[in-house]
């Protein structure tokens, strides 16, 4: 990887999934080594340099600094179904790890209500676990209200509906018109205030991701002062990410849900050969190391170089990195 003036350790790693998400067919990060152990930065490449500096604040803080001390050894999680066919929904539902709650992603670009309804009907027949949905804010009002009872039905009752429109006003108008459980995920991460979520009573839980909110420490604050109920999820990282929800997840005083954090199950190849997979529906709170990462091809390094130049520039001049590192850096 070219030079930068980053003061610490650093490799790109490139995985292909085994699944179209998000619209991606490869997954690409950067992997830091500090004093505590390893962490990842990996925001996605259509998120700018001052949104991005929050995710290299959270791997500095994982590099640098111990985990909070967690209240428990292990974090229940739940299976992620992509926006698939039903076919292949149920062949995830079967290496599903003993997970005991299903996230099924619904209203993908190009796909239609019925593609939505056929796959979370096959979850269903595959498994009587719970079943949450996530929209990625991608419905309008009126498109959710329609879609929100049907697919209810067709789960024969969700656990909840992560983010089903864009903004809190019509989180709330949705919350207001539906009889099924409202999460706010992007209101919360990408948000200015995410506390307007809380103001409005637009979501009956929130979910937390520990690079886009800046680290388990900020994270742990939000959750403390906001007063709702708590998921924690990830932003489709290697093991080396997936370690710090799950830390974040173990020290939380209450954790009434599953998390979304068993998505190393979409990597064709991780960067530990001790992946953080589900056993028995559960992780492991530990570290992970990168001792089977392969070499990042050359363009993503560049990039990678390129992109961790601007957002340590944009961080040292925008946050306190030595408070943020434990004077670490």
């Amino acid at each position: 990887m070219r030079a930068t003036s980053f003061p610490l350790p650093h490799r790109a790693y490139s995985t292909p999934l085994t699944t179209r998400f998000r619209r991606l067919d490869t997954r690409d990060g950067l992997l830091i080594e500090g004093p505590a152990g390893w962490a990842e930065v990996s925001p996605f490449w259509d998120y700018g340099i001052p949104e991005s500096s929050n995710w290299l604040a959270a791997a500095l803080e994982a590099a640098c600094l111990p985990y909070p001390n967690p209240l428990r050894d292990s974090v229940p999680v739940n299976v992620t179904v992509p926006a698939t066919t039903p076919e292949r929904a149920r062949e995830i539902i079967a290496r599903r790890g003993g997970c005991n709650t299903a996230k099924v992603k619904v209203a993908e670009t190009g796909q239609s209500l019925d593609d939505d309804l056929n796959r979370v009907a096959a979850v269903r027949e595959s498994f009587d676990g719970k079943i949450r949905i996530d929209a990625n804010a991608a419905w309008t009002t009126e498109q959710a209200i329609e879609a929100l009872p049907l697919l209810d039905k067709a789960a024969r009752g969700l656990e909840y509906a992560e983010q089903p429109v864009a903004s809190v006003d019509d989180l709330a108008r949705v919350r207001r018109a539906v009889n099924v459980p409202i999460a706010a995920d992007e209101s919360i991460r990408r948000a200015e205030d995410p506390y307007e979520v809380a103001r409005q009573e637009a979501a009956d839980l929130i979910i937390v991701k520990v690079q886009p909110l800046g680290g388990v420490r900020a994270c742990l604050k939000l959750a403390e002062e906001i007063g709702m109920r708590v998921v924690v999820s990830s932003a489709l990282e290697s093991s080396i990410g997936i370690a710090s929800g799950v830390a974040l997840a173990a020290s939380l005083p209450a954790l009434d849900h599953a998390c979304g954090l068993a998505t190393v199950q979409l990597f064709q190849r991780d960067v530990a050969s001790d992946s953080l997979l589900p056993d028995d529906g559960s992780l492991p709170v530990r570290r992970a190391v990168p001792d089977a990462l392969e070499p990042a091809p050359t363009d993503v390094e560049e990039r990678w170089a390129k992109r961790l130049e601007l957002m340590w520039q944009y961080l040292k001049d925008t946050r306190d990195v030595s408070a943020l590192t434990g004077g670490a850096l």
